[in-house]
Order: structure tokens, then C-alpha cells, then sequence
């Protein structure tokens, strides 16, 4: 029963393209609200038709595998996933945690095999749209092309900044900064509520570990430390930043 469900729940469903997007906390960063909008606004000409598809992925559920075959692009509408890559041991690093409005990988606009695997962190809904279509819209209109060369460069400089990190950083500066860096991403998305700044945080101590090459055990230590010295509070699916500037210094952010 369980199975069917999700299986269910997995199904996609055609819906209009307005949906949703004006309540998208990623309404002005996301590529998905702009692809709908250059399909509503063209006065006196015939709109390029752009398919998209929504989905629902249950937590701990796989979006897309390494290097299977896709035709769509996926971007999140809600909820949280990251970009895995699986070693031969069994072990995997995290690359990215995605938010709503991110594009499931850039590469995917381009070809059909993704680089990673896509999991769901909690319940995920989001849009696929058909790739050679939303080529075609890209470069029908050049702000499209202006919010996919944003998109890339951010994910581009999220991975330089985890190669700087695994190579160069302490376990206290890498798992501070991928906290804030985080939460400055769901900033931009007006998903920060209250002072001292709260969030929503549905990661463990696993996620934390796979995303900065550490241990379960050593994530629990430098998490201990930072609550015991007034840095952050954690509770069960929320963070908050007690003391900003103290936690900037941790990280070594200027």
C-alpha cells in the first residue's frame, strides 16, 4: 500500500503554467517563472509552447540517477534535494543542496545525461520542462539565456568554493560556512523569518558530514561546540544564528 502510494505520488500531473509560480519563494531567481513568463508575454506573435510536467518525490526518494537518459529539465519547485556523487565503496559526497528554483543540474539544458544522482532530502515538488523546447525559448528570448548564465555561474562557484573548502579549510570553517552560505541562499528567497534569523534546516548530521567530508561523529562535535558557545541553535527541523558576526569570524568569511 505504502508503495503505491508513492508510486502515486510520483506520477506526473499537466497543470497551467501559472501555477504555483507567484507563490515560489524563488519567484524572482528562478528560471522556471521566467520560462512561463516569455510563454504568457509575447503580444502579436504565436507563443513558443513550453510542456512542463509537475512531480512530487517523497524524502529519501531519487529524482534523476547518474548518467540515465533525460529529455526534460527538472527545477524545484519546493522542498529540498542534493547532488550526490556514489563512490565505488559505497560512500558518496554531496555537491549541492538544492533549494526551490534550482535548476537539478545546468548540464541537463545541454545534454541528457546528468553528471550526479538527485535525491530528495525532504518532500520535493517540482517542474520538468522539455529540453529541446526550453532551448528554444532561451534563445528566442535573451533574458532567459541572462538567468541560465546566473544560474551556471552559481553553481559553478558553489563547486570551486567545495573544492577550496575539502582542501584547504578546518572541519569548524567548512561546516560553518556551508551553514551560511545556506541560509544566505534561502535570504535570497525570503525563507528568513524572526531575529535572531531562524531557517528552516532539514539536514543531519549525515548530510552535513557527506557535504564537507567529514564524519558523522566529527559533525556532532563541531555542532556541540558551536551551540555551546552561543553560535547557533538547532532543533528539530530548524536553525537559527545566534550571534552572526561571531559565526562569520568561525568561518572565516570577510
Amino acid at each position: 500500500m505504502n508503495a503505491q502510494l508513492a508510486l502515486k505520488k510520483m506520477q506526473a500531473s499537466t497543470v497551467p503554467a501559472q501555477l504555483y509560480c507567484e507563490a515560489c519563494p524563488a519567484y524572482e531567481l528562478s528560471l522556471c517563472q521566467a520560462a512561463c513568463e516569455a510563454t504568457w508575454a509575447c503580444p502579436g506573435s504565436k507563443p513558443l509552447p513550453v510542456n512542463q510536467t509537475e512531480h512530487t518525490a517523497p524524502a529519501r526518494r531519487t529524482i534523476c540517477r547518474e548518467q540515465d537518459l533525460h529529455d526534460a529539465v527538472p527545477i524545484i519547485c519546493s522542498g529540498w534535494a542534493a547532488s550526490i556523487v556514489m563512490l565505488s565503496d559505497g560512500s558518496r559526497q554531496i555537491l549541492s543542496f538544492l533549494l526551490p528554483g534550482d535548476i537539478v543540474s545546468t548540464a541537463l539544458l545541454f545534454e541528457p545525461r546528468p553528471h550526479c544522482l538527485v535525491e530528495a532530502i525532504t518532500e520535493v515538488r517540482y517542474r520538468t520542462f522539455k529540453r529541446t523546447e526550453l532551448r528554444q525559448l532561451l534563445f528566442a528570448h535573451p533574458n532567459l539565456m541572462e538567468k541560465l548564465s546566473k544560474a551556471w555561474i552559481d553553481e559553478k562557484s558553489r563547486a570551486d568554493q567545495l573544492i577550496v573548502d575539502l582542501g584547504r579549510r578546518t572541519a569548524d570553517e567548512r561546516i560553518a560556512r556551508l551553514i551560511l552560505n545556506l541560509v544566505d541562499r534561502l535570504r535570497k528567497r525570503d525563507m528568513v523569518r524572526g531575529n535572531p534569523m531562524e531557517v528552516e534546516f532539514p539536514l543531519r548530521q549525515h548530510h552535513i558530514a557527506d557535504a564537507t567530508g567529514l564524519t558523522p561523529v566529527h559533525v556532532s562535535k563541531v555542532l556541540s561546540e558551536f551551540r555551546r558557545s552561543g553560535l547557533i541553535k538547532i532543533s528539530e527541523r530548524s536553525l537559527s544564528i545566534l550571534d552572526l558576526a561571531g559565526f562569520r569570524r568561525v568561518a572565516n568569511m570577510r
